[in-house]
């Protein structure tokens, strides 16, 4: 028998002794003479999670208005990049997590759809961009709304949030009136 069709058979076993000792109305336990369950117990793997869709929306925060994620993480865009290209791997890329999907991302509140798309990663990960800008989350911002990454000067070039324009944030609004969080 091949592995697949010995694993399948174990399983397969294993959910019909376990359905018929729940359809037994009797109080009997199924116990060898050794006083031991002779029924055995396996272990059914759960059902994989599919990854969740990746949404973009438009926040008001401390930078205006700026692209955040599905947990209101800010987004941001890294100078070294060029149109649709990443230049953050490694190192870079533990400090300033790519955002990646497998599905079209969706266009969140105040976000234009059509500069919502993705570009094809080095490692042949789809990450996603907006307006040719590969987009990034920050390591050190731990709660929705922080920008701890604004202006840091990383792995060679400068790091900003991105407006729902599709252009980096490089300075704070002067009538800015609250982060929105």
């Amino acid at each position: 028998m091949r592995p697949h069709t010995r694993t399948t058979a174990a399983l397969t076993s294993a959910l019909l002794m376990a359905a018929a000792g729940c359809s037994d109305s009797s109080n009997t336990t199924g116990s060898n003479t050794s006083g031991q369950s002779s029924v055995r117990q396996v272990e059914v793997p759960a059902a994989t999670s599919k990854p969740p869709t990746v949404t973009v929306s438009v926040k008001n925060g401390t930078y205006g208005k700026a692209l955040m994620d599905n947990k209101d993480k800010t987004l941001y865009v890294f100078d070294k990049d060029t149109k649709n290209k990443s230049h953050c791997t490694g190192a870079c890329a533990e400090a300033w997590p790519p955002l990646l999907t497998t599905k079209t991302p969706t266009a969140g509140s105040g976000v234009k759809s059509e500069l919502l798309k993705t570009t094809t990663r080095s490692d042949g990960k789809k990450q996603v961009t907006y307006n040719g800008h590969p987009l990034y989350r920050f390591d050190e911002d731990k709660k929705a709304g922080d920008t701890n990454g604004q202006a840091v000067d990383a792995f060679g070039a400068k790091w900003y949030v991105i407006s729902p324009k599709g252009k980096r944030i490089t300075t704070k609004p002067t009538n800015n009136t609250g982060n929105g969080y």
